[in-house]
């Protein structure tokens, strides 16, 4: 009897253990929003066919990265409307009529469980389709559309339980690029970026969409998430827009802080970064910025910040879509034509560079690749569609493997790329382009 329930106990025990490894990836860079895979169980090398395809399901277009949660995967696409056609110019604006979709899949099978459309014409320049991921909280999921239609669906059913179109609701125009910044969920609330006077960013409460609060006015909101840190003994909401970085209180939407950083085009997009008491953002005309902050209060002051505005004569880190990782007085990140660097946090000071990850050693302008930690290395995955099994650290690159995944199907600076975030979830990588969806098993 004893033998019996020791056996029973050990099964339990590694089948909890084995529950608490899975993780699931249910908003922008994962459970904590930081760009780090925390499963165990996952693959040293691919296999030499590449890994497991566990499913492909045709979509639409959009540059949205999925999210996955409770068995289920979350996409937005987009849907053309006959006789309409994306112009040959990607920064050319129109009026291009087409919808957006929410998809919600079945993450073992890829089969689609409800779908939710609706009408929304495109006046955007690089109209692919919608940019944010979903962001899932129990459930419901948040979506966000390039157009500023901002929805609550359950989870289960795809049923509205509230929406708002924000130019409606704040009387202004879509972005140039669109509404691009991942909504974030904190406690009881839904916190986005609008925009307009005094509603840069606006607060609502995340189950009536009833406004809590709204702050901050700038020209242009960006395209930068709202990101939550610890510093100064509080909680602090980084708000990026193209004037300057922004603390504020997250309950009532009061600043804290402010540092001017104003930076062109509206490019404010990759998601501030902080390591202990520094906190670093970068821009792809204006370079990189860091501040020190304040340890005992919500208060920071300038480090360092790059002293030339240029896209190709650069010396820190000049991004303009993927976010950095910070770690060990090092920042990783990719540059404006694409060339992977490593700096030291202290001084910005360039360590090395390399050109091999994105496009394989070719520069190009925004070429680009997305970085995910996980235990002592990194998944790269570029805009050729190839995930990458690399270590990274003050002495170099050092590439470990290479599968192609998907296609670059999407057109950006007359070359064939895809731009949108995986997810990793449940030792799984899912990947999107303008065409399907698919995921890959990474278990061991």
């Amino acid at each position: 009897m004893k033998s019996k329930s020791l056996l029973f106990g050990l099964a339990l025990s590694q089948a909890l253990g084995l529950s608490a490894l899975a993780d699931d990836w249910p908003q922008w860079l994962g459970a904590k929003r930081d760009g780090i895979w925390r499963e165990s169980g996952i693959i040293k090398g691919f296999p030499d066919d590449g890994p497991k395809v566990n499913w492909r399901v045709p979509i639409g277009g959009g540059y949205a990265g999925p999210a996955v949660a409770k068995g289920k995967v979350y996409v937005t696409d987009r849907q053309l409307a006959k006789d309409s056609a994306n112009p040959d110019n990607q920064f050319a604006r129109g009026h291009i009529l087409g919808s957006e979709r929410v998809i919600c899949l079945d993450e073992k099978t890829g089969r689609q469980l409800w779908m939710h459309e609706y009408d929304c014409g495109y006046t955007v320049s690089y109209p692919a389709g919608p940019r944010t991921t979903p962001t899932v909280d129990g459930d419901r999921v948040y979506t966000l559309g390039a157009e500023g239609n901002l929805l609550c669906l359950n989870a289960d059913s795809g049923k509205v339980l509230w929406q708002k179109d924000l130019k409606t609701e704040y009387g202004v125009k879509t972005p140039v690029w669109g509404f691009a910044a991942h909504p974030l969920v904190r406690g009881g609330h839904l916190i986005c970026l609008a925009r307009g006077d005094g509603s840069t960013v606006v607060c609502y409460d995340k189950l009536s969409g009833k406004e809590v609060w709204r702050s901050l006015t700038a020209k242009e909101p960006g395209y930068c998430p709202p990101t939550l840190i610890h510093a100064g003994g509080v909680e602090q909401l980084i708000i990026w827009h193209p004037e300057s970085l922004n603390s504020l209180n997250p309950d009532t939407g009061e600043v804290y802080w402010s540092e001017p950083f104003r930076v062109r085009s509206g490019l404010s997009i990759p998601t501030p970064r902080q390591l202990g008491n520094r906190l670093f953002i970068t821009a792809f005309y204006n370079g990189s910025m860091m501040m020190n902050l304040d340890p005992d209060k919500p208060a920071a002051t300038l480090a360092w910040k790059s002293k030339r505005a240029s896209e190709k004569n650069t010396q820190e880190l000049h991004s303009i879509m993927p976010t950095p990782f910070f770690e060990d007085n090092h920042i990783y990140g990719v540059c404006s034509y694409g060339q992977l660097r490593c700096l030291r946090a202290d001084t910005g000071e360039r360590v090395w560079e390399d050109l091999t990850a994105t496009r394989g050693g070719v520069e190009a302008r925004w070429a680009n690749a997305f970085l995910v930690k996980h235990e002592n290395r990194f998944f790269l995955f570029n805009e050729l569609g190839n995930l990458l099994i690399a270590r990274l650290s003050p002495k170099g690159y050092e590439e470990l493997d290479k599968a192609h995944l998907i296609e670059p199907t999407g057109r950006a600076a007359g070359r064939d790329v895809v731009w949108s975030h995986p997810a990793f979830a449940n030792r799984n990588v899912l990947v999107r382009n303008d065409k399907e969806i698919a995921s890959f098993s990474l278990a061991e």
